[in-house]
């Protein structure tokens, strides 16, 4: 008898802010190349490169640099796409369907009218196994997506 799958809830984190921003601010921001640049990783970390082909099967190519100049290149695949309203990503697959070595995880963005130019930003990150949640839990998921987020409401707060 085979092992019954682990709760998604067991392999998931999760960062939700109520923004003073449009729903349209923030997913512009979150699909512009040239936008994306200047608020997806954390400071001191770079995104050195954006290659976004916003629909369901376009690929993505982020390049981030760590402060010691390292690159790591996120290559991705979306799933799902909903203008202003959300994003599926995953690293499951790279460009034309091909797999991936190693996934990792899916992530799924969604911006709630909150009206009066309110959105509920939910950032929801799907992984693979326990292990996986528990890995990207201590590289600083929670410190580096938050930072991240108040950089995207900076940057989209300029839009």
């Amino acid at each position: 008898m085979s092992k019954s799958p682990t709760p998604p809830a067991e392999r998931e984190l999760i960062l939700t802010r109520d923004i003073d921003l449009p729903a349209s601010a923030l997913y512009r921001a979150w699909t512009d190349p040239e936008i994306i640049l200047k608020w997806f990783t954390p400071r001191p970390w770079k995104t050195l490169r954006a290659e976004l082909d916003v629909r369901p099967g376009g690929s993505s190519l982020i390049v981030m640099q760590s402060p010691d100049g390292a690159e790591f290149p996120n290559p991705g695949i979306y799933l799902e796409v909903v203008p202003n309203e959300k994003l599926v990503f995953t690293d499951a697959y790279t460009k034309a369907w091909e797999p991936s070595g190693k996934p990792f995880m899916t992530g799924v963005i969604t911006f709630e009218d909150l009206g009066g130019s309110r959105t509920r930003y939910t950032a929801r990150v799907l992984h693979w196994s326990v292990e996986d949640r528990e890995k990207h839990e201590a590289m600083g998921f929670h410190e580096g997506w938050g930072i991240a987020t108040d950089q995207l409401i900076e940057t989209a707060s300029k839009i």
